[in-house]
Protein backbone atom coordinates (compact mmCIF):
# COMPACT_ATOMS: atom_id res chain seq x y z
CA UNK A 1 0.00 0.00 0.00
CA UNK A 2 1.35 3.41 -0.97
CA UNK A 3 1.90 6.26 1.44
CA UNK A 4 -1.18 8.28 0.63
CA UNK A 5 -1.51 12.02 1.02
CA UNK A 6 -4.50 13.88 2.42
CA UNK A 7 -4.59 17.44 1.14
CA UNK A 8 -5.07 20.33 3.54
CA UNK A 9 -8.04 21.55 1.48
CA UNK A 10 -9.84 18.27 2.21
CA UNK A 11 -9.16 18.32 5.96
CA UNK A 12 -9.50 21.96 6.99
CA UNK A 13 -10.35 23.85 3.81
CA UNK A 14 -7.31 26.13 3.78
CA UNK A 15 -3.48 25.81 3.65
CA UNK A 16 -3.00 25.56 7.40
CA UNK A 17 0.71 24.70 7.33
CA UNK A 18 1.61 27.64 5.10
CA UNK A 19 -0.45 29.86 7.37
CA UNK A 20 1.43 28.56 10.42
CA UNK A 21 4.68 29.60 8.75
CA UNK A 22 3.41 32.92 7.40
CA UNK A 23 1.48 34.22 10.42
CA UNK A 24 4.50 34.89 12.67
CA UNK A 25 6.25 36.61 9.77
CA UNK A 26 3.23 38.83 9.08
CA UNK A 27 3.10 39.81 12.75
CA UNK A 28 6.84 40.60 12.57
CA UNK A 29 6.24 42.90 9.61
CA UNK A 30 3.44 44.74 11.42
CA UNK A 31 5.53 45.07 14.59
CA UNK A 32 8.15 46.93 12.59
CA UNK A 33 5.76 49.90 12.50
CA UNK A 34 4.72 49.76 16.17
CA UNK A 35 7.00 51.94 18.29
CA UNK A 36 5.49 51.43 21.73
CA UNK A 37 6.88 48.37 23.52
CA UNK A 38 3.67 47.68 25.42
CA UNK A 39 1.50 47.84 22.31
CA UNK A 40 4.02 45.71 20.43
CA UNK A 41 3.94 43.07 23.16
CA UNK A 42 0.14 42.92 23.13
CA UNK A 43 0.11 42.52 19.34
CA UNK A 44 2.83 39.87 19.49
CA UNK A 45 0.91 37.93 22.16
CA UNK A 46 -2.24 38.10 20.01
CA UNK A 47 -0.33 36.80 16.98
CA UNK A 48 1.38 34.04 18.96
CA UNK A 49 -1.96 33.13 20.53
CA UNK A 50 -3.58 32.78 17.11
CA UNK A 51 -0.62 30.64 16.04
CA UNK A 52 -1.20 28.36 19.02
CA UNK A 53 -4.90 28.08 18.14
CA UNK A 54 -4.03 27.06 14.56
CA UNK A 55 -1.59 24.47 15.91
CA UNK A 56 -4.35 23.13 18.16
CA UNK A 57 -6.69 22.87 15.15
CA UNK A 58 -3.98 20.87 13.39
CA UNK A 59 -3.76 18.42 16.29
CA UNK A 60 -7.53 18.09 16.69
CA UNK A 61 -8.15 17.47 12.96
CA UNK A 62 -5.31 14.94 12.68
CA UNK A 63 -6.55 11.50 11.60
CA UNK A 64 -5.29 8.80 13.97
CA UNK A 65 -4.43 5.23 13.04
CA UNK A 66 -3.13 5.81 9.50
CA UNK A 67 0.26 6.28 7.90
CA UNK A 68 -1.05 8.95 5.52
CA UNK A 69 0.76 12.25 5.21
CA UNK A 70 -1.89 14.80 6.21
CA UNK A 71 -2.62 18.52 5.66
CA UNK A 72 -0.51 18.28 2.51
CA UNK A 73 0.35 21.33 0.43
CA UNK A 74 2.31 20.88 -2.77
CA UNK A 75 3.46 23.09 -5.63
CA UNK A 76 5.18 22.25 -8.89
CA UNK A 77 8.90 21.57 -8.71
CA UNK A 78 11.51 24.06 -9.91
CA UNK A 79 15.00 22.57 -10.29
CA UNK A 80 13.71 19.56 -8.38
CA UNK A 81 12.65 21.72 -5.40
CA UNK A 82 8.99 22.04 -4.44
CA UNK A 83 6.88 23.65 -1.74
CA UNK A 84 5.82 20.36 -0.18
CA UNK A 85 4.47 20.43 3.36
CA UNK A 86 2.75 17.75 5.40
CA UNK A 87 2.26 16.22 8.83
CA UNK A 88 2.23 12.64 10.08
CA UNK A 89 2.95 10.89 13.37
CA UNK A 90 6.64 11.80 13.23
CA UNK A 91 6.30 15.58 13.20
CA UNK A 92 2.77 16.28 14.49
CA UNK A 93 3.67 16.95 18.13
CA UNK A 94 6.45 19.42 17.37
CA UNK A 95 4.10 21.95 15.78
CA UNK A 96 1.80 22.67 18.76
CA UNK A 97 4.77 22.42 21.13
CA UNK A 98 6.72 25.06 19.22
CA UNK A 99 3.68 27.33 18.96
CA UNK A 100 2.87 27.03 22.66
CA UNK A 101 6.41 27.70 23.85
CA UNK A 102 6.66 30.65 21.47
CA UNK A 103 3.53 32.10 23.06
CA UNK A 104 4.89 31.62 26.59
CA UNK A 105 8.20 33.28 25.70
CA UNK A 106 6.44 36.31 24.23
CA UNK A 107 4.10 36.55 27.25
CA UNK A 108 7.21 36.84 29.42
CA UNK A 109 9.15 38.98 26.93
CA UNK A 110 8.24 42.40 28.32
CA UNK A 111 9.34 41.47 31.84
CA UNK A 112 12.43 39.62 30.62
CA UNK A 113 13.65 42.49 28.44
CA UNK A 114 12.87 45.09 31.12
CA UNK A 115 15.48 43.46 33.34
CA UNK A 116 17.97 42.79 30.53
CA UNK A 117 20.90 44.85 29.37
CA UNK A 118 19.25 46.21 26.22
CA UNK A 119 15.48 46.05 26.81
CA UNK A 120 13.49 46.44 23.56
CA UNK A 121 10.60 43.99 23.97
CA UNK A 122 9.39 44.74 20.42
CA UNK A 123 12.44 43.42 18.60
CA UNK A 124 12.75 40.57 21.09
CA UNK A 125 9.24 39.44 20.18
CA UNK A 126 10.01 39.86 16.47
CA UNK A 127 13.11 37.67 16.72
CA UNK A 128 11.19 35.02 18.67
CA UNK A 129 8.36 34.98 16.11
CA UNK A 130 10.83 34.69 13.22
CA UNK A 131 12.57 31.80 14.98
CA UNK A 132 9.21 30.12 15.54
CA UNK A 133 8.27 30.45 11.85
CA UNK A 134 11.58 28.94 10.72
CA UNK A 135 11.30 26.01 13.11
CA UNK A 136 7.73 25.17 12.16
CA UNK A 137 8.73 25.44 8.50
CA UNK A 138 11.52 22.93 9.04
CA UNK A 139 9.33 20.53 11.00
CA UNK A 140 6.59 20.36 8.33
CA UNK A 141 8.80 20.38 5.20
CA UNK A 142 8.67 17.23 3.08
CA UNK A 143 11.14 18.48 0.50
CA UNK A 144 14.71 18.11 1.75
CA UNK A 145 15.91 21.32 0.12
CA UNK A 146 13.02 23.20 1.70
CA UNK A 147 13.89 21.64 5.05
CA UNK A 148 17.50 22.72 4.57
CA UNK A 149 16.39 26.26 3.75
CA UNK A 150 14.43 26.63 6.99
CA UNK A 151 17.24 24.86 8.88
CA UNK A 152 19.65 27.57 7.72
CA UNK A 153 17.27 30.53 8.02
CA UNK A 154 16.79 29.70 11.69
CA UNK A 155 20.37 30.86 12.29
CA UNK A 156 19.45 34.51 11.66
CA UNK A 157 16.99 35.10 14.53
CA UNK A 158 19.05 32.80 16.78
CA UNK A 159 22.17 34.90 16.22
CA UNK A 160 20.17 38.08 16.81
CA UNK A 161 18.74 36.77 20.09
CA UNK A 162 22.13 35.69 21.40
CA UNK A 163 24.09 38.81 20.47
CA UNK A 164 21.48 41.39 21.47
CA UNK A 165 19.84 39.85 24.53
CA UNK A 166 22.57 37.50 25.63
CA UNK A 167 24.51 37.94 28.85
CA UNK A 168 28.19 38.46 29.52
CA UNK A 169 31.08 39.63 27.41
CA UNK A 170 31.31 36.28 25.59
CA UNK A 171 27.86 36.41 23.98
CA UNK A 172 29.14 37.49 20.54
CA UNK A 173 31.84 34.87 20.61
CA UNK A 174 29.24 32.25 21.57
CA UNK A 175 26.99 33.38 18.71
CA UNK A 176 29.88 33.28 16.26
CA UNK A 177 30.88 29.78 17.34
CA UNK A 178 27.28 28.62 17.03
CA UNK A 179 26.92 30.03 13.51
CA UNK A 180 30.29 28.56 12.52
CA UNK A 181 29.35 25.06 13.69
CA UNK A 182 25.95 25.28 12.02
CA UNK A 183 27.47 26.53 8.75
CA UNK A 184 29.79 23.52 8.53
CA UNK A 185 27.01 21.12 9.48
CA UNK A 186 24.62 22.70 6.98
CA UNK A 187 27.20 22.46 4.19
CA UNK A 188 27.71 18.74 4.84
CA UNK A 189 23.97 18.19 4.99
CA UNK A 190 23.51 20.03 1.70
CA UNK A 191 26.10 17.77 0.08
CA UNK A 192 24.18 14.72 1.28
CA UNK A 193 20.88 16.13 0.01
CA UNK A 194 22.39 16.86 -3.41
CA UNK A 195 23.69 13.29 -3.60
CA UNK A 196 20.19 12.02 -2.84
CA UNK A 197 18.85 14.17 -5.67
CA UNK A 198 21.49 12.87 -8.06
CA UNK A 199 20.76 9.29 -7.04
CA UNK A 200 17.09 9.85 -7.87
CA UNK A 201 18.03 11.11 -11.32
CA UNK A 202 20.28 8.09 -11.96
CA UNK A 203 17.79 5.52 -10.68
CA UNK A 204 14.65 6.89 -12.33
CA UNK A 205 16.00 8.84 -15.28
CA UNK A 206 13.53 11.60 -14.40
CA UNK A 207 15.92 14.27 -13.20
CA UNK A 208 16.69 15.61 -9.76
CA UNK A 209 14.07 15.49 -7.01
CA UNK A 210 14.36 16.29 -3.33
CA UNK A 211 10.83 15.32 -2.26
CA UNK A 212 10.92 12.91 0.64
CA UNK A 213 8.21 10.57 -0.67
CA UNK A 214 9.69 10.51 -4.16
CA UNK A 215 13.11 9.65 -2.76
CA UNK A 216 11.56 6.89 -0.64
CA UNK A 217 9.98 5.33 -3.72
CA UNK A 218 13.21 5.48 -5.71
CA UNK A 219 15.37 4.02 -2.94
CA UNK A 220 19.14 4.29 -2.64
CA UNK A 221 21.39 1.34 -3.53
CA UNK A 222 22.93 -0.18 -0.40
CA UNK A 223 26.47 0.46 -1.58
CA UNK A 224 25.77 4.19 -1.98
CA UNK A 225 24.09 4.75 1.37
CA UNK A 226 27.03 5.07 3.77
CA UNK A 227 28.52 8.27 2.36
CA UNK A 228 25.15 10.03 2.17
CA UNK A 229 24.20 8.79 5.65
CA UNK A 230 27.30 10.27 7.27
CA UNK A 231 26.97 13.57 5.42
CA UNK A 232 23.43 13.92 6.75
CA UNK A 233 24.44 12.60 10.16
CA UNK A 234 27.18 15.19 10.65
CA UNK A 235 24.76 17.99 9.80
CA UNK A 236 22.13 16.69 12.20
CA UNK A 237 24.62 15.75 14.92
CA UNK A 238 25.99 19.29 15.12
CA UNK A 239 22.48 20.66 15.47
CA UNK A 240 21.25 18.18 18.08
CA UNK A 241 24.00 18.29 19.44
CA UNK A 242 25.35 14.78 19.76
CA UNK A 243 28.70 13.99 21.37
CA UNK A 244 31.37 14.97 20.29
CA UNK A 245 29.81 17.81 18.24
CA UNK A 246 28.48 19.65 21.29
CA UNK A 247 31.16 22.17 22.24
CA UNK A 248 29.11 25.19 21.08
CA UNK A 249 26.15 24.34 23.33
CA UNK A 250 27.41 25.28 26.84
CA UNK A 251 28.60 28.68 25.61
CA UNK A 252 25.34 29.48 23.83
CA UNK A 253 23.09 28.42 26.69
CA UNK A 254 25.21 30.23 29.26
CA UNK A 255 25.48 33.50 27.33
CA UNK A 256 22.26 33.49 25.31
CA UNK A 257 18.98 35.05 26.48
CA UNK A 258 17.64 32.86 29.26
CA UNK A 259 13.97 32.79 28.32
CA UNK A 260 14.44 32.98 24.54
CA UNK A 261 16.44 29.79 24.68
CA UNK A 262 13.29 27.89 25.68
CA UNK A 263 12.03 27.98 22.10
CA UNK A 264 15.60 27.61 20.86
CA UNK A 265 15.87 24.29 22.70
CA UNK A 266 12.92 22.94 20.73
CA UNK A 267 14.73 24.01 17.57
CA UNK A 268 17.75 22.03 18.69
CA UNK A 269 15.56 18.92 18.38
CA UNK A 270 15.67 19.45 14.62
CA UNK A 271 18.89 17.44 14.70
CA UNK A 272 17.51 14.20 16.08
CA UNK A 273 14.21 14.85 14.27
CA UNK A 274 16.15 14.99 10.99
CA UNK A 275 17.72 11.60 11.69
CA UNK A 276 14.32 10.03 12.33
CA UNK A 277 12.48 11.85 9.54
CA UNK A 278 15.04 11.60 6.73
CA UNK A 279 18.30 9.74 7.42
CA UNK A 280 16.95 6.46 8.81
CA UNK A 281 14.06 5.87 6.35
CA UNK A 282 15.95 7.01 3.25
CA UNK A 283 19.14 5.12 4.16
CA UNK A 284 17.99 2.09 6.16
CA UNK A 285 20.95 -0.15 5.32
CA UNK A 286 23.47 2.43 6.45
CA UNK A 287 21.48 3.07 9.63
CA UNK A 288 21.39 -0.65 10.40
CA UNK A 289 25.03 -1.18 9.46
CA UNK A 290 26.33 1.66 11.62
CA UNK A 291 23.88 1.41 14.52
CA UNK A 292 26.71 0.28 16.81
CA UNK A 293 28.64 3.51 16.20
CA UNK A 294 25.53 5.63 16.72
CA UNK A 295 24.78 3.70 19.92
CA UNK A 296 28.36 4.20 21.11
CA UNK A 297 28.06 7.95 20.57
CA UNK A 298 24.75 7.87 22.42
CA UNK A 299 26.22 5.97 25.38
CA UNK A 300 29.23 8.27 25.56
CA UNK A 301 27.12 11.41 25.34
CA UNK A 302 24.70 10.14 27.98
CA UNK A 303 27.38 9.44 30.57
CA UNK A 304 29.80 12.24 29.66
CA UNK A 305 27.11 14.93 29.63
CA UNK A 306 25.63 13.77 32.94
CA UNK A 307 29.02 13.66 34.68
CA UNK A 308 29.83 17.20 33.52
CA UNK A 309 26.37 18.39 34.61
CA UNK A 310 27.04 16.94 38.05
CA UNK A 311 30.04 19.24 38.45
CA UNK A 312 28.36 22.51 37.40
CA UNK A 313 27.53 25.34 39.80
CA UNK A 314 25.74 27.49 37.19
CA UNK A 315 22.22 26.31 36.35
CA UNK A 316 22.47 27.29 32.69
CA UNK A 317 25.68 25.33 32.10
CA UNK A 318 24.17 22.43 34.02
CA UNK A 319 21.23 22.47 31.63
CA UNK A 320 23.56 22.52 28.63
CA UNK A 321 25.34 19.33 29.68
CA UNK A 322 22.03 17.80 30.78
CA UNK A 323 20.73 18.42 27.25
CA UNK A 324 23.77 16.62 25.82
CA UNK A 325 23.12 13.67 28.12
CA UNK A 326 19.45 13.51 27.20
CA UNK A 327 20.29 13.61 23.49
CA UNK A 328 22.45 10.56 24.09
CA UNK A 329 19.42 8.73 25.46
CA UNK A 330 17.38 9.80 22.41
CA UNK A 331 20.13 8.41 20.15
CA UNK A 332 19.96 5.08 21.97
CA UNK A 333 16.24 4.98 21.29
CA UNK A 334 16.44 5.93 17.62
CA UNK A 335 19.26 3.51 16.82
CA UNK A 336 17.61 0.64 18.59
CA UNK A 337 15.88 0.57 15.19
CA UNK A 338 12.71 -0.96 16.58
CA UNK A 339 9.24 0.34 17.40
CA UNK A 340 9.78 0.78 21.14
CA UNK A 341 13.00 2.68 20.55
CA UNK A 342 11.49 4.91 17.86
CA UNK A 343 8.47 5.72 20.04
CA UNK A 344 10.59 6.36 23.11
CA UNK A 345 13.09 8.50 21.23
CA UNK A 346 10.39 10.61 19.57
CA UNK A 347 8.43 11.01 22.81
CA UNK A 348 11.62 12.01 24.62
CA UNK A 349 12.35 14.72 22.05
CA UNK A 350 8.98 16.29 22.82
CA UNK A 351 9.32 15.74 26.56
CA UNK A 352 12.79 17.26 26.70
CA UNK A 353 11.51 20.30 24.84
CA UNK A 354 8.97 20.81 27.65
CA UNK A 355 11.41 20.06 30.48
CA UNK A 356 14.18 22.16 28.95
CA UNK A 357 11.80 25.07 28.45
CA UNK A 358 10.55 24.79 32.01
CA UNK A 359 14.01 24.75 33.54
CA UNK A 360 15.10 27.72 31.44
CA UNK A 361 12.05 29.63 32.58
CA UNK A 362 13.07 28.86 36.17
CA UNK A 363 16.60 30.04 35.37
CA UNK A 364 15.06 33.22 33.94
CA UNK A 365 12.93 33.76 37.03
CA UNK A 366 16.03 33.41 39.22
CA UNK A 367 18.08 35.68 36.95
CA UNK A 368 15.56 38.53 37.31
CA UNK A 369 15.89 38.21 41.08
CA UNK A 370 19.53 37.38 41.86
CA UNK A 371 21.41 37.52 38.55
CA UNK A 372 23.27 34.44 37.21
CA UNK A 373 21.88 31.37 39.03
CA UNK A 374 25.17 30.32 40.65
CA UNK A 375 24.80 27.71 43.37
CA UNK A 376 27.15 29.66 45.65
CA UNK A 377 24.74 32.62 45.77
CA UNK A 378 21.63 30.52 46.36
CA UNK A 379 20.37 28.56 49.33
CA UNK A 380 17.10 28.53 51.20
CA UNK A 381 15.04 29.77 48.25
CA UNK A 382 12.14 27.66 49.53
CA UNK A 383 11.69 29.99 52.52
CA UNK A 384 11.04 33.03 50.30
CA UNK A 385 9.66 31.42 47.11
CA UNK A 386 7.91 28.10 47.79
CA UNK A 387 6.06 28.10 44.46
CA UNK A 388 9.28 28.71 42.52
CA UNK A 389 10.95 25.93 44.51
CA UNK A 390 8.09 23.52 43.85
CA UNK A 391 8.19 24.36 40.16
CA UNK A 392 11.87 23.51 39.88
CA UNK A 393 11.33 20.23 41.74
CA UNK A 394 8.41 19.11 39.56
CA UNK A 395 10.25 19.88 36.32
CA UNK A 396 13.45 18.25 37.60
CA UNK A 397 11.53 15.10 38.52
CA UNK A 398 10.04 15.07 35.01
CA UNK A 399 13.57 15.24 33.62
CA UNK A 400 14.55 12.30 35.82
CA UNK A 401 11.53 10.33 34.57
CA UNK A 402 9.42 10.00 37.71
CA UNK A 403 6.31 7.85 37.07
CA UNK A 404 3.34 10.09 36.41
CA UNK A 405 5.41 12.75 34.67
CA UNK A 406 6.02 13.10 30.94
CA UNK A 407 9.59 11.79 31.19
CA UNK A 408 8.71 8.33 32.46
CA UNK A 409 7.09 6.64 29.47
CA UNK A 410 9.64 7.94 26.98
CA UNK A 411 12.57 6.68 29.04
CA UNK A 412 10.80 3.36 29.64
CA UNK A 413 10.25 2.82 25.91
CA UNK A 414 13.85 3.77 25.11
CA UNK A 415 15.09 1.18 27.61
CA UNK A 416 12.82 -1.49 26.16
CA UNK A 417 13.96 -0.73 22.63
CA UNK A 418 17.61 -0.53 23.64
CA UNK A 419 17.41 -3.87 25.47
CA UNK A 420 15.89 -5.50 22.41
CA UNK A 421 18.88 -4.33 20.37
CA UNK A 422 21.58 -5.02 23.03
CA UNK A 423 21.49 -5.24 26.81
CA UNK A 424 24.49 -2.89 27.18
CA UNK A 425 22.52 -0.08 25.51
CA UNK A 426 19.75 -0.47 28.10
CA UNK A 427 22.25 -0.33 30.96
CA UNK A 428 23.69 2.90 29.55
CA UNK A 429 20.21 4.42 29.34
CA UNK A 430 19.55 3.40 32.95
CA UNK A 431 22.86 4.92 34.05
CA UNK A 432 21.84 8.16 32.39
CA UNK A 433 18.63 8.23 34.45
CA UNK A 434 20.60 7.63 37.66
CA UNK A 435 23.06 10.44 36.91
CA UNK A 436 20.19 12.77 35.94
CA UNK A 437 18.71 12.24 39.39
CA UNK A 438 22.11 12.92 40.96
CA UNK A 439 22.78 16.31 39.35
CA UNK A 440 19.15 17.51 39.44
CA UNK A 441 18.55 16.74 43.10
CA UNK A 442 22.02 17.93 44.09
CA UNK A 443 21.33 21.38 42.62
CA UNK A 444 17.89 21.41 44.23
CA UNK A 445 19.19 20.58 47.70
CA UNK A 446 22.05 23.08 47.56
CA UNK A 447 20.21 25.91 45.84
CA UNK A 448 16.67 25.73 47.14
CA UNK A 449 16.85 24.04 50.54
CA UNK A 450 18.82 24.84 53.68
CA UNK A 451 19.37 28.19 55.36
CA UNK A 452 18.75 31.30 53.21
CA UNK A 453 21.83 33.09 51.92
CA UNK A 454 22.00 36.91 52.28
CA UNK A 455 21.35 37.50 48.56
CA UNK A 456 18.28 35.28 48.72
CA UNK A 457 16.92 37.12 51.75
CA UNK A 458 17.36 40.49 50.05
CA UNK A 459 16.11 39.76 46.53
CA UNK A 460 14.13 36.55 46.14
CA UNK A 461 10.34 36.72 45.93
CA UNK A 462 7.80 34.17 44.76
CA UNK A 463 6.20 33.79 41.34
CA UNK A 464 4.27 36.72 39.91
CA UNK A 465 0.99 36.49 37.99
CA UNK A 466 2.44 35.95 34.51
CA UNK A 467 5.08 33.57 35.89
CA UNK A 468 2.37 31.50 37.56
CA UNK A 469 0.49 31.25 34.28
CA UNK A 470 3.60 29.99 32.49
CA UNK A 471 4.38 27.50 35.25
CA UNK A 472 0.80 26.21 35.36
CA UNK A 473 0.82 25.61 31.60
CA UNK A 474 4.09 23.67 31.65
CA UNK A 475 3.25 21.57 34.71
CA UNK A 476 -0.14 20.74 33.18
CA UNK A 477 1.69 19.47 30.07
CA UNK A 478 4.07 17.43 32.22
CA UNK A 479 1.25 15.59 33.99
CA UNK A 480 -1.05 15.41 30.95
CA UNK A 481 1.55 13.57 28.89
CA UNK A 482 2.71 11.58 31.91
CA UNK A 483 -0.74 10.33 32.91
CA UNK A 484 -2.34 10.23 29.45
CA UNK A 485 0.41 9.08 27.10
CA UNK A 486 -1.89 6.82 25.07
CA UNK A 487 -3.15 9.35 22.49
CA UNK A 488 0.37 10.65 21.89
CA UNK A 489 1.66 7.14 21.23
CA UNK A 490 -1.38 6.38 19.08
CA UNK A 491 -0.64 9.42 16.93
CA UNK A 492 2.94 8.40 16.20
CA UNK A 493 2.68 4.59 16.11
CA UNK A 494 1.47 3.96 12.51
CA UNK A 495 4.24 6.10 11.01
CA UNK A 496 6.88 4.54 13.25
CA UNK A 497 5.61 1.01 12.57
CA UNK A 498 6.06 1.70 8.86
CA UNK A 499 9.56 3.01 9.56
CA UNK A 500 10.47 -0.13 11.53
CA UNK A 501 9.28 -2.28 8.63
CA UNK A 502 11.32 -0.26 6.17
CA UNK A 503 14.47 -0.70 8.24
CA UNK A 504 13.80 -4.44 8.49
CA UNK A 505 13.35 -4.70 4.71
CA UNK A 506 16.46 -2.62 4.00
CA UNK A 507 18.31 -2.29 0.69
CA UNK A 508 16.49 0.84 -0.37
CA UNK A 509 13.16 -0.96 -0.14
CA UNK A 510 10.26 0.94 -1.71
CA UNK A 511 8.05 2.95 0.58
CA UNK A 512 5.14 0.57 0.03
CA UNK A 513 6.79 -2.35 1.83
CA UNK A 514 4.87 -3.54 4.84
CA UNK A 515 2.83 -0.38 5.43
CA UNK A 516 -0.65 -1.21 6.56
CA UNK A 517 -1.97 1.82 8.41
CA UNK A 518 -3.09 -0.25 11.40
CA UNK A 519 -2.09 0.54 14.96
CA UNK A 520 -0.74 -2.74 16.41
CA UNK A 521 -2.56 -3.99 19.44
CA UNK A 522 -5.78 -2.13 18.73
Amino acid sequence: MNLDEVMAAEQVGFPILSLLIALPLVVCAVLQFVRNDRAATVLAIAGAGLEAVLAAVLAVRFIFGVTDIQFVERSGAVLGISWHLGVDGVNLLFVPLTALLGLLVIVYAEHATATSRTGDARHYAMATLALEAAMIGAFVSLDLMLFWFFFVVELVPSWFLITRWGTGEQRRRAAGEYVGFMAVGSALMLAGILLLGRNHARVTGEGYSFEFLTLLEAGVPAEAQTLIFFLLFFGFAVKAPIFPFHTWLPKVLEHGPVVGMSVFLVGVKLGTYGLLRFAIPLLPDAAAGWFWLMALLGVTGTVYGALLALGQSNLRRLLAYASLSHMGVVMLGLFSLNLDGFEGGLLQMVNLGIVGAGLFFVAGFLATRVGPPEIGALGGVIHHAPLLTGTFLIIALAGIGLPGTNGFNGEHLVMLGAYEQHWAMAIAAGLGVFLTAAYSLSYFLRGFMGAPRPLVVERVYDLTGSERGIVLTLTALIFWIGLGTGPFIQAMRPSLTALEQRVDDGVGAPATAGIDGEVPGE
